[in-house]
């Protein structure tokens, strides 16, 4: 006999109201088929769960067992039917580094002023799809070059261009070229190249073939903060970079000769969220609006 949802609500029922009749009377079923529920449950699993008394029913060493797992159970099914119902009600934007730049805190003041009915929800996966392909968001934001232009050939995803973000140098605090505005690629050739493996928008093909950097590999942002800051290193990243992870004794300057990075938002091609539309419409208003500062 397979083991059933109703059977584990009906198990833990009968726990938390101490008998079958009360149980019955909070499930809105009868006595007769809370005791037809907890024996299929008994004989599924093959073990007594419950010690029956004139004055109380109480679990068994075995039954305070699967009462434990029964209770994580239920909250989990309870969770996926609120998800399936209500899953319109929020929307999760996912990233593997830097979530929208600088226009963060504008694009959650703008959704809550537009969209008090919708939770936004903004999380951070460090995988290439920024938690799309691990369902851990409805949309994600990627910024398109390396690892990440390579997830996007992925023909489950739709995907759409909201703006572009310059590359920037990062550079140890006391380095010399942080003396200048702006850096080229030229003057980086004989240094070693931090890279974040596997979310990273900057290889050693950014260069010339022959005048290509050595690289030193890292596995999240923090290491690759540090190792900067150390001095062992230098790394190439996107402007949003710059502002959602200063550092102390990490110095960002601009990389005049390298070609900016899109940023793209990217969603499952068959599961498109209701909010979609005015997410990308947003966004890209804003990254419209701060390209035509920096133009004037």
């Amino acid at each position: 006999m397979a083991l059933e949802i109703d059977h584990l609500r009906c198990f833990v029922a009968v726990v938390d109201s101490g008998g079958f009749t009360d149980a019955a009377i909070e499930l809105k079923i009868s006595q007769p088929a809370v005791s037809r529920r907890i024996a299929a449950l008994e004989a599924s699993l093959g073990i007594r769960l419950l010690r029956r008394s004139s004055q109380d029913v109480t679990p068994t060493a075995a039954g305070e067992r699967v009462l434990i797992r029964a209770r994580r159970l239920l909250t989990d099914v309870d969770d996926l039917i609120r998800d399936a119902h209500h899953g319109a009600n929020t929307v999760r934007i996912g990233h593997a580094w830097s979530t929208m730049g600088q226009h963060t805190v504008e694009f959650q003041h703008r959704w809550s002023a537009a969209h008090p009915e919708i939770e936004l929800r903004i999380v951070r996966t460090p995988s290439p799809t920024g938690g799309l392909a691990e369902r851990a968001c409805d949309i994600a934001v990627l910024r398109t070059a390396g690892t990440a232009a390579t997830a996007l050939n992925d023909s489950r995803f739709d995907n759409v261009i909201v703006g572009m973000e310059q590359r920037y140098c990062a550079l140890p605090a006391d380095d010399r070229l942080t003396r200048r505005r702006q850096v080229r690629l030229a003057d980086l050739t004989d240094r070693v190249l931090a890279v974040v493996a596997r979310i990273g928008v900057t290889t050693p093909d950014l260069w010339p073939h022959g005048s290509q950097p050595a690289v030193h590999v890292t596995h999240e942002i923090d290491d690759w903060l540090d190792i900067i800051a150390a001095g062992r290193c230098f790394g190439v990243t996107t402007e949003s970079t710059t502002t959602q992870y200063r550092r102390r004794g990490v110095v960002f300057r601009r990389l005049l000769d390298a070609p900016p990075v899109p940023i793209r938002l990217a969603w499952w091609r068959d599961e498109k969220h209701p909010a979609t539309a005015y997410v990308v419409g947003l966004l890209s208003e804003l990254y419209a609006s701060s390209s035509s500062r920096s133009e004037n």
